[in-house]
């Protein structure tokens, strides 16, 4: 009896050492994962769906059993987030969810969540222009090219930039 006991110990720290050694976690509710799209998000307890991170504690049940607002969760906001959800500001009083960042606004006041290599360049439904006036950092929508309203300061907006 003492050797089933023994062996069935060796089989299960076995397969535990064998999940560790290959990255395998045991499932919990709000790990990491990427929403549709491809941001961070927050896994609901059924494994499908994933919420923006600027849904969890919103006073919204956006998970079916609403554990994205479940006290253990929201109960000392912002500070009881998973990290992974929040993106600290330059300024250490300021934060932002970890969906806002890189997303053309001004969130956090001083750009520092539009700056830094995982931000990527003005892409083609943009204008590059610096500095820009209002809630953007560098690069503007292009809808908002040529719309009567400046919005770099050097004008380019209107006068170079074309929708």
């Amino acid at each position: 009896c003492v050797c089933i006991s023994a062996g069935a110990l060796l089989i299960l720290a076995a397969i535990v050492a064998l999940a560790v050694a290959l990255g395998l976690r045991p499932w919990a509710p709000g790990w990491y994962h990427k929403t549709s799209n491809n941001r961070t998000g927050f896994l609901c307890d059924d494994r499908a769906a994933c919420i923006p991170a600027s849904q969890v504690c919103d006073r919204a049940s956006n998970c079916r059993n609403g554990e994205d607002e479940q006290e253990m969760l929201c109960g000392d906001w912002p500070h009881s987030l998973p990290g992974y959800l929040v993106f600290r500001c330059s300024n250490s009083k300021y934060w932002i969810y970890a969906d806002k960042r890189c997303n053309g606004m001004n969130d956090c006041g001083d750009c520092s969540d539009e700056m830094g290599t995982a931000c990527p360049l003005c892409g083609s439904d943009w204008w590059s222009c610096s500095p820009v006036l209002y809630e953007y950092c560098s690069c503007i929508p292009r809808r908002l090219c040529r719309d009567g309203i400046q919005h770099c300061q050097d004008w380019s907006d209107e006068y170079v930039c074309t929708p």
